[in-house]
């Protein structure tokens, strides 16, 4: 792009970006999710590729823990597992697949080894606040899964498989085609493992750890017109979790669950105002089997039908106004043993965001959200953000908002326990993220506050039985930092570096006591070297001392491990890559859930075909 004096907004399908430059419309990637390319004018997100996800490809959580700023609580390696956004709970993380809200109508969060972890463009990881945008959930982070279509690209193709250690196969096939006005891409992901690794130090066995899963999306775009786009894209999931047993002879139980997730979009973009609108269903089913090679004892459906319309007009260059409508169907059935019957919900929304853009280095953003819940009294939600860039080596960006999460259909619904009386669960959050530039090097500091009222806890009654209630109040705050470093030398070398520091104190305003599994300090750091066609990577954590009760017992306490994890790659004829690994090098012995260590030092080798 030719740079001239003459002030411009690109528009939205052109990453709405803030240039000085003449307009030119850049229509070589259609992304699914249009809201994210606006977020990351106002916030640091992130972003995860291809490439970053295949250093751990076990699962969805060990890419988190390794390389982002989330605690991931796991009970035993591919089990249950749940995140820990900024000292907040599982139910405080907000999965977006695509631009639309997937976390669970039953629980209100994501199990993270029952999401995929293949076939995405890109992961990324936002810190903060987002309920204006992503809806009920997003507190303390959003994790978003995202997909992407290109144009003018020809033919491509990528196969992908991997032998690990616990009898662990790992097999990912994907096929792209497009033309200036049609493009297609699908793929599909196989994983299996016996998962039947041992600890001695802590005399532990994962008996009966066997997972395995299959994944396949696909995704289409076709230009109707200059200005607009029709665009589907679809998922489908499916996968068993066997639960670790103490003995031999003891009984093997097992969950299945099943994900199906359509999109389909509608785009218009001129050059004042775009517009998206959306379909979409998702339904998430699950079975639970309490005896082995029984029918199944309790499980759930879960549909969910969503309408969206994002609406975006530039009043003047410098002004821009977004305007968000979305309405929700929500149903849920409980099957065998489960004791939550038919339930269902419609939830409405809308939304307001202006946003100024003062100077090429100044801009604002303020968001105002209603949400209409069916039988739940919904707040008002706001959001403001400014983001300025004093100089070449200095940036500042400040975020004020008030989120919520409504309560799900286990703390509405369930018999007994279920509480109708219940509030929302809502939260007032300030980070101001500071970033300084100095020969190559970015390091970023952000202090952040949250309080949150009304949290729903799940406690015991008189009866006998335990039930959900608005009790605590909690408080968190501290600060994520990170530095970065990237460069080339002469064509032949390449290196870029990741590390991430997070001091976290979160609260129960009650008992003033830290709240369990929120480790006080995690450390992160990647480093990629690459020389003509080698390559090789490290990764490091450690977390700190980490509290499983809620008195801050030290002697039920998971003590502070470090675990470092590295790999090398061949590439030979530009289409051919071999690669080993070896994670945990240290051969530590750690877990995130007391009594659920996870591997020792275990191995992993690779193949991957470009065509």
């Amino acid at each position: 792009m030719i740079l001239k004096k003459t002030f411009i907004l690109v528009s939205v399908s052109s990453c709405f970006a803030l240039y000085f430059g003449q307009e030119k419309t850049i229509d070589t990637v259609y992304v699914f999710d249009n809201q994210m390319k606006k977020v990351k004018l106002f916030h640091s997100l992130n972003t995860l590729s291809p490439a970053d996800i295949q250093k751990n490809s076990s699962n969805l959580s060990e890419v988190l823990r390794f390389q982002s700023s989330v605690y991931i609580k796991e009970n035993g390696r591919g089990a249950v597992s749940s995140p820990s956004f900024r000292g907040t709970t599982a139910q405080h993380t907000a999965f977006v697949w695509n631009g639309i809200n997937i976390n669970s109508q039953f629980l209100g969060q994501g199990d993270i080894n029952n999401i995929a972890l293949f076939g995405y463009d890109q992961v990324e990881i936002k810190a903060g606040g987002g309920s204006v945008i992503y809806g009920s959930g997003a507190i303390g982070g959003s994790i978003h899964l995202n997909n992407d279509l290109s144009f003018n690209q020809g033919f491509k193709g990528l196969f992908n498989s991997e032998v690990a250690s616990f009898g662990t196969y790992n097999n990912f096939l994907k096929a792209s085609y497009s033309n200036d006005r049609f493009s297609f891409k699908a793929s599909g992901n196989y994983s299996i493992s016996e998962n039947d690794y041992e600890v001695p130090e802590k005399k532990y066995i994962n008996r009966n750890g066997k997972f395995y899963n299959t994944t396949f999306n696909i995704g289409a775009a076709y230009k109707i017109a200059k200005n607009q786009t029709i665009s589907w894209q679809s998922q489908f999931y499916d996968a068993t979790q066997n639960y670790r047993i103490l003995e031999e002879n003891g009984n093997r139980t097992s969950y299945e669950a099943q994900t199906f997730r359509s999109l389909v979009s509608w785009d218009i973009d001129k050059s004042k105002f775009s517009n998206s609108l959306k379909a979409a269903y998702t339904e998430d089913n699950f079975q639970y089997f309490g005896v082995y090679n029984a029918p199944f004892t309790s499980g759930g459906i879960n549909k969910n039908y969503i309408f969206k319309n994002d609406f975006n007009y530039f009043i003047i260059p410098k002004l821009n106004i977004n305007v968000i409508g979305e309405f929700q169907q929500n149903q849920a059935e409980g099957l065998g043993t489960s004791e939550l019957r038919n339930a269902s919900r419609n939830v409405g929304s809308a939304a307001g965001l202006l946003r100024y853009f003062a100077t090429s280095n100044l801009r604002f953003e303020a968001g105002i959200k209603q949400n209409f819940v069916e039988d739940i009294s919904s707040p008002l939600l706001y959001s403001f953000s400014g983001k300025w860039k004093a100089n070449n080596w200095y940036q500042v960006n400040l975020n004020l908002s008030k989120n919520f999460r409504f309560p799900s259909f286990n703390d509405l619904y369930w018999e007994p326990g279920g509480n109708l009386d219940l509030k929302p669960e809502t939260s007032a959050q300030a980070d101001l993220n500071q970033e300084f530039s100095v020969l190559g090097f970015k390091l970023s500091l952000t202090p952040y506050y949250i309080k949150i009222d009304n949290m729903i806890r799940w406690l015991p009654t008189a009866m006998g039985y335990w039930a959900a209630f608005n009790t605590e109040k909690v408080e968190s705050y501290g600060l994520e930092s990170q530095l970065s470093y990237e460069k080339s030398f002469n064509q032949n070398h390449s290196v870029k570096l990741i590390a991430g520091y997070v001091y976290t104190k979160s609260v129960d305003l009650e008992t003033q006591k830290q709240l369990m599994y929120v480790p006080l300090h995690k450390f992160s750091s990647n480093i990629d070297y690459q020389y003509k066609f080698l390559r090789v990577f490290a990764q490091g954590m450690f977390n700190g001392l980490t509290y499983t009760t809620s008195d801050e017992s030290r002697k039920y306490a998971i003590y502070p491990y470090f675990i470092m994890n590295a790999g090398l790659s061949a590439t030979v004829l530009k289409k051919y890559t071999l690669g080993f690994k070896v994670n945990n090098i240290t051969d530590t012995v750690y877990e995130t859930v007391e009594y659920y260590p996870l591997p020792k030092r275990n191995y992993s080798i690779n193949a991957t075909i470009n065509f």
